[in-house]
């Protein structure tokens, strides 16, 4: 079989294609100019490596030869892998989510030799797939009009957040209440999270919620947060034989989940779980933070140190055809042949014996869950021994595929949450690992040039590619930011400056505000968005406003704390409509109305940087061990706590008890 031009990318999303029959382009100027030579529309198909209905619509049409011949007949077919390319992937989620009211992935659009959309949708079955190109063929060369109609039309819908302006004020507390409320509002009070089936883990509302508690304690915000993570940790999402989550459920008990792992979803809980463990010193947090952390460092680590993207939901059965979730499952036969004699005690903890589940929770089979005792999840000794050899037992299974690529924005995150838990929890394995994975990208995604890339992949030459985008920017100075204060090692505050001031000066609208998703010398899309939601990730803007919140604080340096307030200035614009989309844009909401407090320990005191580790405070920025140019060092003297806001200080104090005190009025007093 002749492999098609897509062996020669790094993505392993476009190798998974390599061998179709399809005449594959990759996104470039070679397809481009093709098209335009030919005058025939593009198609444009865009996926992930772990998405499960990508590898259907695949499966069903761009391996079948019927398919393949009248796509290469009608259209140059380019893939993307959305992940590496979001610029590309936003523009036209937009433009199909303007046409017919949904998106998702895989997702097909037409679009004109010059890229311009004008039909989209996302997964297509043979029959309806090969029926719509046709229609497509028809219209592209019968009604030429209607084509320029609909290319107008979605040229409008995809360009509205470039024109966006900004208002006179920064969204205020009421914004934050109104998230609030709704997310009351919208609270599943049996299963925990917001609204109905399918559902996802809401991470930044979560730690939005636990913020509002910790200005104001609250029973219900407690309730609301507690039954969430109780409810995502006990079901078929978490891996209990393994740890990490899936990256959505199906159902609205958090039972069943789309079984692919997404490193960012990791990031993402890790952060609210170790949050909650902080807040509530709760101990089945903290074993869901320890595992998922786990989980990341012995699956998704490259030897070097940076972290890979995904594991798939499929894996293949003994014929090599592959299932859904199967390396998960189990049978109660397979349980019992693994544990012998501690079959019984594992049987009844996984609830394998539950009358709910007679029947199997999976296609017959059975997703170890603890639905029923979500609160009792500590495991006894037995049990742990059970769950070790059914973890063995598994690892002779053939795993899912891995998507052994390495994002920038994605390891940003984890490496944010990886830094945050190993200062809150203390194990030294964490602090190595975090240190490890800020060199790998300050060595393997930074160009000569001091620019930043978004991917790099072991088997690419070059290794590093495609130019970086503000997320991969702004998670970078949340990062490095957060490793500075984890680590109290100065470099990385300087690499968190170096990022921002690149990010500013290549991604700032001197217009309107707000950072552009590319770059001002980045390839030319038909638009130049902005992010500004937060969606499965948190958006660049919000990322950006907080961590350059952060970091002026810790610097003292004018312009990042300005940007931000400008980036909440563009965002008040929408804010007010649909506040719940912006959960961790109103982080930075929150530190604007209530101020940053900067902490300076001096000196050799592990004592005092314990007290302000004990709880998480996320109002508090700190600044230890190595010092760097910064008013918070300015004439500091050892062995003392320095409690600050806007750089005006407390009187310092070398007693524990006395600093805890100072750090609690930061926060009652508001």
């Amino acid at each position: 079989m002749t492999s098609n031009r897509l062996a020669q990318e790094t993505s392993p999303y476009l190798r998974q294609h390599k061998d179709n029959p399809v005449d594959w382009y990759a996104w470039g100027p070679e397809a481009f100019a093709e098209a335009e030579r030919g005058n025939r529309p593009i198609l444009l198909s865009v996926g992930y490596s772990a998405c499960h209905w990508c590898h259907v619509m695949a499966h069903e049409c761009f391996e079948d030869a019927e398919v393949a011949a009248a796509m290469n007949r009608l259209f140059v077919n380019v893939k993307v892998d959305r992940e590496e390319r979001p610029d590309v992937d936003s523009i036209y989620m937009d433009a199909v989510q303007a046409m017919t009211g949904r998106g998702g992935w895989p997702m097909t659009v037409f679009m004109t030799p010059d890229r311009k959309p004008f039909y989209g949708g996302t997964y297509f079955p043979k029959q309806q797939f090969l029926k719509l190109m046709e229609a497509i063929d028809d219209v592209w060369r019968n009604r030429p009009s209607d084509v320029h109609q609909n290319v107008a039309a979605l040229l409008d819908a995809v360009d509205r957040t470039s024109k966006l302006t900004p208002m006179a004020s920064v969204p205020g507390a009421s914004t934050i209440d109104a998230a609030v409320a709704e997310l009351d509002a919208s609270f599943d009070p049996e299963w925990g999270g917001f609204g109905s089936a399918p559902k996802f883990p809401s991470t930044m509302s979560l730690d939005l919620l636990l913020r509002a508690h910790l200005r104001a304690p609250s029973d219900r915000l407690r309730s609301i947060v507690e039954t969430s993570l109780g409810a995502m940790a006990s079901g078929g999402m978490y891996d209990h034989i393994g740890g990490g989550f899936a990256r959505y459920s199906v159902d609205e008990k958090w039972l069943v989940p789309h079984f692919e792992k997404m490193l960012y979803d990791q990031a993402l809980l890790v952060r609210v779980y170790a949050h909650a463990a902080l807040v509530f010193d709760d101990a089945v947090w903290r074993q869901v933070v320890e595992e998922t952390i786990g989980y990341v460092l012995t699956e998704l680590r490259h030897r070097d140190g940076g972290f890979f993207s995904a594991e798939d939901a499929d894996s293949p059965d003994e014929h090599g055809h592959g299932h859904e979730g199967l390396f998960y499952v189990w049978t109660e036969a397979e349980v019992r042949d693994v544990l012998g004699a501690d079959a019984e005690a594992a049987l009844d903890w996984y609830e394998f014996t539950h009358p709910a589940n007679a029947e199997g929770n999976f296609e017959g089979r059975m997703i170890p869950c603890r639905m029923h005792h979500r609160r009792a999840m500590l495991r006894p000794p037995q049990v742990e021994r059970a769950r070790v050899a059914l973890l063995e037992r598994r690892a002779s299974r053939a795993r899912p595929g891995l998507d052994d690529k390495v994002l920038t924005e994605w390891n940003a995150l984890m490496l944010a949450s990886l830094a945050e838990a190993a200062a809150a929890f203390g194990p030294d394995d964490w602090m190595v690992a975090a240190i490890a994975a800020g060199e790998f990208l300050v060595r393997e995604l930074r160009g000569s040039d001091g620019r930043w890339f978004r991917s790099w992949q072991a088997d690419g030459n070059p290794r590093a590619r495609h130019a970086a985008l503000a997320a991969d920017h702004a998670a970078l100075v949340d990062a490095f930011t957060r490793l500075a204060e984890a680590s109290g090692e100065a470099r990385w505050i300087g690499h968190a400056t170096d990022v921002a001031d690149t990010m500013l000066d290549h991604f700032w609208d001197t217009d309107n505000g707000g950072l552009f998703t590319t770059a001002d010398d980045a390839e030319a899309l038909i638009v130049r968005q902005k992010d500004l939601m937060d969606n499965a990730t948190p958006s660049a803007n919000s990322v950006a406003a907080v961590a350059l919140v952060r970091l002026a604080a810790l610097t003292g340096e004018p312009r990042y704390a300005n940007h931000a307030r400008q980036i909440l200035l563009l965002l008040a614009r929408v804010m007010p409509q649909a506040p719940t989309a912006f959960s961790n844009a109103l982080v930075a909401v929150d530190l604007e109305v209530n101020g940053v407090v900067e902490v300076a320990v001096a000196g050799d005191r592990p004592d005092l940087l314990a007290v302000i580790r004990e709880s998480w405070r996320p109002q508090v920025v700190v600044a230890w061990g190595e010092r760097f140019d910064s008013p918070l060092w300015s004439q500091r003297s050892d062995g003392l706590a320095y409690v600050c806001e806007n750089f005006s200080c407390r009187r310092p104090t070398a007693e524990p008890d006395v600093l805890r005190a100072q750090l609690a009025e930061t926060v009652t007093k508001r």
